[in-house]
């Protein structure tokens, strides 16, 4: 009986710590990958598209242009 409870709280997540600690090592590494994933999309996604074609007034030009 005591052998039998022995053996369950080896395969208890609480109790042994070996495989509890590489299980959250795991889970932080994937984490971080995932975060890391995740903004390289997002500033992919919202990256600068380019120089608009923005129509200027010529009074407002460094060299004005007057009628």
């Amino acid at each position: 009986m005591v052998n039998e409870i022995q053996k369950h709280k080896d395969k208890e997540f609480g109790y042994n710590w070996v495989t509890s600690s590489r299980f959250l090592f795991y889970m932080q590494v994937l984490i971080v990958i995932a975060f890391l994933f995740g903004g390289c999309f997002q500033l992919y996604a919202h990256r600068y598209k380019g120089k608009p074609d923005v129509e200027v007034p010529g009074n407002t030009l460094y060299t004005p242009q007057y009628k």
